[in-house]
């Protein structure tokens, strides 16, 4: 585990093995993804939050990271670091529950996903195929960013992972279903995008009228279950 600075009133915690280097002005941090490793994310969530109270502004857990934003007014970086690395002390050992299983319907097709059939065929698979191979497995919450909503769901097949498109669209509908790489998502309104796109779902990601506001959070399982156009209408999906 490895806490830095972020900003004036914030650090990030690595868990697992990572590295850091810089190239120019930019900097480039490759960190270990695991489950493992996310279920200690996660346990740090339920410990700090316990634990730190008022001190904390808010919490943006991630892969294998956690961002801590903290209150300058109750605390500061020579006060509140060494208390994490205490109370983080030994999380190693920590048990996490298991999240839900949230299962998400898809409307899979050339119609509704504009790179189906490229990706098949790239793949060396049947349309069919690919969306078996969607199907198939459960896949972890891992991340929630770019966009309310957007939970970064892992690992699909390595048979229908796919790089992220050279030009990104200017817009992806609400709904849209993509992979990239080894990650799949749910696009949550409508916005620019480079993912490659796959079906719809009419499954709403994020709704800030609603409680909860997303269906899904950080250490949750996703299912994706195909449907056809008539039932993707019938549940409010928009073409």
């Amino acid at each position: 585990m490895n806490i830095t600075v972020a900003g004036e009133n914030s650090l990030i915690i690595y868990f697992g093995e990572h590295q850091s280097f810089q190239a120019q002005s930019s900097q480039y941090q490759y960190t270990e993804v695991s489950t493992e490793i996310l279920n200690q994310v996660q346990q740090a969530v339920l410990i700090l939050t316990d634990s730190l109270g008022e001190l904390l502004v808010d919490l943006v857990p991630s892969y294998a990271s956690l961002l801590v934003i903290y209150d300058l007014y109750r605390t500061d970086l020579h006060t509140i670091r060494p208390q994490i690395r205490k109370l983080l002390n030994g999380i190693n050992q920590v048990e996490q529950p298991a999240g839900r299983l949230v299962e998400l319907p898809v409307y899979y097709s050339t119609e509704s996903g504009p790179d189906l059939e490229l990706l098949a065929t790239n793949a060396g698979l049947s349309i069919d195929e690919v969306v078996d191979l969607h199907q198939a497995q459960e896949y972890q919450v891992y991340a929630i960013g770019f966009a309310p909503g957007f939970a970064y769901l892992g690992e699909v097949d390595e048979r229908i992972a796919t790089p992220r498109l050279a030009t990104p669209r200017q817009q992806v509908p609400r709904g849209a279903v993509g992979i990239a790489d080894r990650q799949t998502a749910v696009y949550p309104s409508v916005s620019p995008g480079g993912w490659n796109l796959i079906g719809l779902c009419p499954q709403r990601m994020f709704d800030p009228d609603a409680t909860p506001t997303m269906p899904v959070k950080v250490g949750d399982s996703v299912r994706f279950n195909s449907i056809d156009r008539g039932t993707f209408l019938s549940l409010g999906g928009v073409l």
